[in-house]
């Protein structure tokens, strides 16, 4: 592997410009492409077999016009006052509604009874040929300009139901620039020059610009998330500074020992480059394997996810020894003094290092820092184990957006559960219920508690298909919804089934509950078996996988307490307690164990250098973090700055996500490879670097090969004093 990255390093170096026109083709191809021929996001919202698809699939194939999406314009007079004083302006916005594309019908609020008992509030119910999730933002804006001019008659009108927020676009919040920002000032008191700063920066909006690009052209092939774009660019952004960082810091360190440009860059590309690829291809396992929860929107976010963190390997490892080439001396200038090292006269070695100083301290005093490192990330994953999941629905988005606006009406007017409709799809084709029996289908799922109306049947025109919408008591994210989803579905036959959003999103709940598992163990599996291969251990990975355990355990318990508990909510802009998004532990994990394992190979694979050197256990362990912990440290404050950023989103998902990713990255940062590391090392001892030899003999090589660096200095403590 580092004679792969050696050489393309190499290659790119010889021919900087060649290599830049590359990548500046590769944008020019890309952007305009995506921008004619790419697709639009659209989030698929079926779980594969579930009761709620089965029903859908009978719909579109038998009674169409009822599997078509749905809207609801809302219209609210003013206090004290009914809409019915408004009554031409309404009827001439359902006129234009009925004008839309792709609207098949649209009721009137006064002819069709759907004003509230006190009159103020009144909806139009907009029914598409076409289902939620393939209706175009295009067609939302129509409605909406539709529905304006009654604005101006004094009546509150917005749009609502379940094609709106569907598609609703997330707007951004614009404090991912200020995140960049910040990245920047990081980067320039870590290197102590702008050019050296810069660099990273550039490179993560090139590999950001080329991987969205190339989502959008996914987009056209298959169904993506609207959540992919938001999510690849906040790792894209975090993985691609710290690839080029990683990388920028070992070229420099090579330098400072006085190696020429050339073999300084050549070595860098050898020793961190090769970490570097390793590190993208985990991050990419973990993501590709949301496919494993067989869930379509998971498995796009993974995928889009991965094609954005390959951009950033390979601009790392292209375009930014192509970069450094050309840069040469000037990304080496220091004009500010190192962090964490203190001067000395003559060499500079790791023992100057407050992190050298701070390896032994662990490691003279290891079960004392283990059991209390430990102890703190377990406190913190506490609250994890009260998690309460659920799908987020237009009452948890922000109240500056219409369907969170009409979901307030509706309940207002004809309470919680309007907005949790239920679909009943029975199949009078087969054996239970029949035409005859459906009146006593509807009094039977009426009798039930959690169940506020059933409406009037609905026959298809073969009247072997019919659909009785059903509103529950309560909002589509309470508890009790999904309560009285499951005995409504123990009432009925079998030849009956319930689907709807709610019902759906409570089924994709489920399988998401029920994959985790096998997809936390594929992952555990996978990545044990990779870092096997590259450091020739067997301990190294296990330690590994129980601690990534442990920093993505503390991360849950912090989102859990914030978003579910309400703790320091009024810091992270939150109006009320929320449940935990369904999708955000799967995705979270997936993301999470890829970026620590990134830290893990920067930080050990330095380790394993200075121990095929040096023979000694805990003294490799010392040296790696003098020369990593400076980098690892600005690379987690740097993504940190980068995903809490993305907490200002209006969106629940992407607050969860970037506080969450945030939390972990910082903990496993500090708590994790500064603490729990050297503290596990030394207790290891060389059991660290043990692997059976029948089994070292079986597995392919692909570790690091002997990188061409000076010779350390000799450690200034003797070890027998490293444990004092």
């Amino acid at each position: 592997m580092n004679r792969l990255t050696r050489r393309i390093g190499d290659a790119s170096a010889r021919r900087p410009w060649v290599t830049i026109a590359a990548w500046v083709a590769a944008l020019a191809l890309i952007l305009p492409l995506a921008a004619v021929a790419g697709g639009s996001f659209v989030d698929d919202l079926v779980a594969p077999g579930s009761q709620s698809e089965e029903a859908m699939e009978l719909l579109e194939e038998r009674f169409p016009e009822a599997s078509g999406g749905s809207a609801m314009a809302v219209f609210a007079a003013p206090e004290g006052k009914r809409i019915d004083s408004h009554r031409p302006a309404i009827e001439a916005a359902v006129a234009r509604i009925a004008d839309v594309e792709h609207v098949a019908t649209v009721t009137d609020p006064f002819t069709a009874g759907t004003v509230s008992p006190d009159g103020r509030i009144g909806f139009a119910q907009v029914a598409f040929d076409i289902p939620a999730m393939e209706v175009d933002p295009e067609q939302i804006d129509a409605l909406g300009g539709a529905i304006a001019p009654v604005r101006g008659d004094g009546v509150v009108a917005e749009l609502g139901g379940d094609a709106v927020f569907i598609n609703a676009e997330t707007p951004t919040s614009g404090a991912e620039a200020a995140g960049l920002l910040t990245a920047l000032v990081i980067l320039i008191v870590a290197f102590g020059t702008i050019v050296a700063a810069l660099v990273p920066i550039a490179l993560a909006l090139v590999a950001v610009a080329t991987g969205l690009g190339s989502v959008v052209l996914l987009a056209h092939a298959m169904d993506v998330s609207t959540a992919a774009p938001t999510i690849g660019a906040m790792i894209g952004l975090g993985v691609g500074i710290d690839y080029a960082l990683f990388i920028v810091a070992r070229c420099r360190e090579n330098r400072a020992a006085g190696q020429d440009n050339s073999t300084a860059l050549s070595n860098a590309m050898a020793s961190s480059g090769a970490a570097v690829l390793f590190a993208g291809g985990t991050v990419v396992v973990a993501m590709s394997a949301l496919a494993l929860t067989g869930l379509g929107f998971l498995t796009s976010v993974g995928l889009s996810t991965s094609l954005v963190v390959l951009f950033a390997a390979a601009t790392a490892l292209t375009l930014l020894p192509a970069l450094l080439s050309l840069l040469g001396d000037r990304i080496h200038k220091q004009r500010r003094r190192r962090l964490f090292t203190r001067r000395t006269k003559g060499h500079e070695g790791p023992e100057t290092t407050a992190w050298w100083r701070f390896a032994h301290h662990v490691s003279g005093r290891p079960w004392p820092y283990l059991i209390a490192a430990s102890a703190a990330l377990l406190a913190l994953t506490v609250p994890a184990l009260r998690m309460e999941t659920g799908f987020p629905d237009a009452g948890n988005d922000a109240a500056n957006t219409t369907h969170r606006r009409a979901y307030d009406l509706l309940a207002e007017g004809f309470g919680p559960g309007f907005n949790a409709p239920l679909l009943i799809v029975g199949d009078l084709r087969s054996p239970g219920v029949d035409a005859a029996g459906v009146p006593e289908l509807s009094r039977l799922i009426a009798d039930d508690p959690g169940i506020a109306s059933v409406g009037e049947p609905q026959f298809s025109a073969a009247r072997d298909t019919v659909v009785l919408p059903t509103i529950p008591t309560t909002a589509p994210a309470d508890a009790a919804t999904s309560d009285t989803l499951e005995r409504v579905r123990d009432l009925v036959p079998d030849n009956v089934a319930v689907s709807g959003l709610t019902a759906m999103t409570d089924d994709l709940t489920r399988q998401l509950s029920d994959t985790l598992p096998v997809f936390v163990a594929a992952i555990l599996v996978v990545s044990f078996l990779l870092l096997m291969l590259v450091f020739r251990s067997v301990a190294v990975p296990l330690k590994a996988a129980v601690m990534n355990l442990l920093s993505i355990g503390a991360a849950y318990g912090v989102v859990v307490a914030v978003f579910q508990w309400g703790w320091l909510s009024g810091l992270f802009n939150l109006d009320e307690t929320l449940p935990i998004a369904s999708p955000m532990p799967t995705i979270f994990f997936a993301v999470l164990f890829g970026l620590s394992m990134d830290y893990e190979v920067f930080l050990l694979s330095r380790v394993r250098e200075e121990y095929d050197a040096t023979g000694d256990p805990i003294e490799s362990v010392a040296r790696g973090m003098s020369v990593t912990g400076r980098v690892i440290t600005s690379a987690a404050l740097i993504m940190a700055v980068v995903f809490l950023s993305f907490v200002a989103s209006p969106s629940p998902l992407v607050k969860m996500m970037g506080l969450g990713l945030a939390t972990a990255v910082v903990l496993d940062a500090t708590v994790v490879r500064m603490v729990l590391v050297p503290a596990a090392m030394a207790l290891l001892g060389r059991a660290a670097w043990w692997v059976p030899r029948p089994l070292d003999r079986r597995l392919p090589r692909i570790g690091a090969e002997a990188a061409t660096v000076p010779p350390p200095p000799a450690p200034a403590l003797a070890p027998a004093s490293r444990s004092n």
